[in-house]
């Protein structure tokens, strides 16, 4: 009997649906908790291509939630990691890896690649610049985001709205699950709906999930979801860039102080404090670039300047994914 003999009865995919599965290309930015149970789930429904990017190693302190790896990974490529046990899921299908953090540089070209991306890497920086790049590109974008007890998941691009559209303001704080922890479960969940995301936009499914966002509350064990289809893009958005693509024509400003980092994102970058940058900068006749770890300091620095300054504002945060 074939492998892909229990989906196949189902009317909904068929011969034709399954073709469509194995010619599809998908790429799946982040191997952490999102793409434990997406990857696996992918991998098992006959999806042709597969290609995982991260830069990271596996943790010890990650394991409760990225079932993808053991004891035994920890310190080794994440990607390659990940990559290695979608094959052993079903050799019958073709899985690249790419040890590289995302960045905003970089996103043009692996997107091209993809027929649909997966936004597992649960990085807000790395979220708006794969909206930015997948709008640009006419890609479909299912991107999630898993804090403590609760997330979401969302169909952005490709003929509907961007990210930006419906979360054109910065997150309210800067919490991540290093910092504020998360349950292994409600990850799961969530990578386990973009998996469902992207097979039934592969499939062609109605309605398609392009312009839905589904939020997942664990502590109440609720959900609900919402139709963004008439969601209209930002008139202004502050769009991030990579460190290699600041020139010495820019204004650069660090944002981080000499303890947080040691080195500036670059030679000729001013170091000020997002308090008083408003205040220190120079004549606005530049385009200006506000630098920080993750880019939320940057984001809000941006959002105090933006009407004194007629230039464009970039965002680059140092550690995009």
């Amino acid at each position: 009997m074939s492998r892909y003999a229990r989906q196949m009865i189902l009317p909904e995919v068929g011969v034709e649906g399954q073709a469509r599965l194995s010619a599809a290309r998908v790429l799946v930015v982040g191997a952490g908790g999102l793409a434990a149970p997406a990857l696996p789930l992918l991998a098992g429904a006959g999806v042709g291509h597969l290609t995982v990017m991260d830069g990271d190693t596996v943790d010890l302190s990650n394991l409760h939630r990225q079932t993808l790896f053991t004891d035994k990974d920890c310190g080794k490529p994440k990607a390659e990691i990940a990559a290695e046990r979608c094959r052993e899921i079903n050799s019958s299908i073709v899985v690249t890896c790419t040890r590289r953090k995302l960045t905003p540089e970089n996103a043009v070209q692996i997107v091209q690649n993809a027929d649909l991306v997966l936004d597992c890497a649960d990085s807000y920086a790395a979220s708006y610049t794969l909206s930015d790049t997948c709008l640009a590109q006419g890609k479909p974008l299912i991107s999630a985001s898993v804090l403590g007890l609760g997330g979401y998941v969302g169909g952005f691009c490709g003929g509907a709205p961007s990210l930006r559209a419906v979360f054109p303001e910065a997150p309210d704080s800067g919490a991540s699950c290093a910092t504020a922890g998360v349950l292994g479960p409600v990850v799961g969940m969530i990578g386990a709906m973009q998996a469902q995301m992207a097979l039934a936009l592969l499939l062609g499914l109605e309605p398609s999930p392009l312009g839905q966002i589904v939020q997942v509350e664990a502590r109440t064990f609720r959900s609900t979801t919402f139709r963004f289809d008439t969601a209209p893009e930002p008139e202004m958005a502050f769009r991030f860039v990579a460190p290699t693509q600041l020139t010495g024509d820019d204004v650069i400003v660090e944002l981080r102080d000499d303890t947080e980092a040691p080195d500036p994102i670059h030679p000729a970058a001013h170091r000020i404090t997002p308090d008083t940058v408003a205040a220190h900068l120079p004549k606005p006749t530049k385009r200006l670039a506000l630098c920080c770890a993750t880019g939320l300091r940057a984001w809000r620095a941006a959002e105090r300047i933006q009407p004194d300054w007629p230039g464009e504002i970039v965002l680059v945060a140092a550690a995009t994914s």
